[in-house]
């Protein structure tokens, strides 16, 4: 290779690649997940936080197994996600059995609080088990920055969940929209995060609940960000599927439609594969997000 391959934001020369490869031949016995770590250890491979980019290590050297570059030992377990097309549990366990459907205005849920789920702690299975039995997409396992929140009542109750993770590579509408170069969208993409989920439970109708919950998590969420990845956001986006949605709740929260996809899928490698349109919306978080985006990194 003459030009260093960029892969997962990193520019590998071949010495790079002799380096994994090396690595790989030196720990035969040595598992996925644990290869990622050498990975990341030889490296110094650390987000603004101090912490090791372990899943950007593992997601980096599957794609170079993908593209045969390298040769990853086999898989010792399946990935334990929820897939698209697998039967969904039957019900929640009893523990997060839904409470009776709950009506009425706003006022009637006041104060909400809207808690930022840290790693291991206990409402992270509740959160998981209303996504997978409730969202119209379930959820698969999350990997690399995400942030997840679950709305409560006053009263406890459950209402809400929402979950941000990384933002889409490529978005014609939105890129166009904050008038960003390749390079530039490849430098400061983490500063972007896209709303993947958001899940109001089912029997809850109360009005205006929606974009209030997205009015609260948007002014805390590049706390939230800085404090967890040592790196800000500055603005927020979410796809919108156009035959199941209208965007009305995003709208009233300050959200700005800038367009639309074209409704061709990532893996649609021979421009054969068509999905539903998706509207864009985008949310700037800061006054100057726009100029913070353009920046070279």
């Amino acid at each position: 290779m003459s030009e260093p391959l960029i892969v997962q934001g990193r520019a590998l020369t071949p010495d790079h690649l002799a380096q994994v490869r090396s690595l790989i031949t030196a720990h035969p016995q040595a598992s996925r997940r644990q290869l990622s770590q050498i990975l990341c250890s030889q490296w110094d491979w650390k987000n603004d936080a101090g912490l090791f980019k372990d899943m950007a290590a593992r997601t980096l050297m599957l794609k170079l197994h993908q593209r045969g570059l390298i040769a990853l030992p086999a898989r010792r377990h399946p990935p334990a996600t929820h897939r698209r097309g697998q039967p969904r549990p039957a019900c929640l366990p009893l523990e997060f059995a839904l409470p009776d459907p709950r009506c009425g205005d706003l006022n009637s849920v006041l104060p909400i609080s809207v808690q930022c789920l840290a790693a291991h702690e206990p409402d992270q299975r509740l959160f998981t088990a209303l996504l997978q039995e409730h969202h119209y997409l379930g959820l698969r396992t999350t990997v690399g920055e995400n942030l997840k929140y679950l709305v409560r009542a006053a009263d406890g109750q459950p209402l809400a969940c929402l979950l941000f993770g990384a933002a889409a590579w490529k978005a014609a509408a939105r890129d166009a929209w904050i008038g960003w170069s390749p390079a530039q969208r490849t430098g400061r993409l983490q500063w972007l995060t896209n709303n993947t989920r958001f899940l109001i439970l089912p029997g809850v109708r109360i009005a205006h609940l929606a974009s209030h919950v997205l009015g609260r998590v948007a002014r805390r969420i590049a706390a939230d960000w800085q404090a967890k990845y040592g790196h800000p956001v500055v603005a927020l986006e979410t796809f919108v599927q156009r035959d199941r949605f209208t965007g009305a709740c995003y709208r009233a929260a300050n959200w700005t439609h800038v367009g639309a996809t074209t409704g061709r899928s990532r893996q649609d490698r021979n421009h054969q594969l068509r999905v539903g349109v998706k509207d864009v919306y985008l949310l700037p978080l800061c006054r100057h997000w726009r100029a913070q985006l353009l920046a070279q990194p």
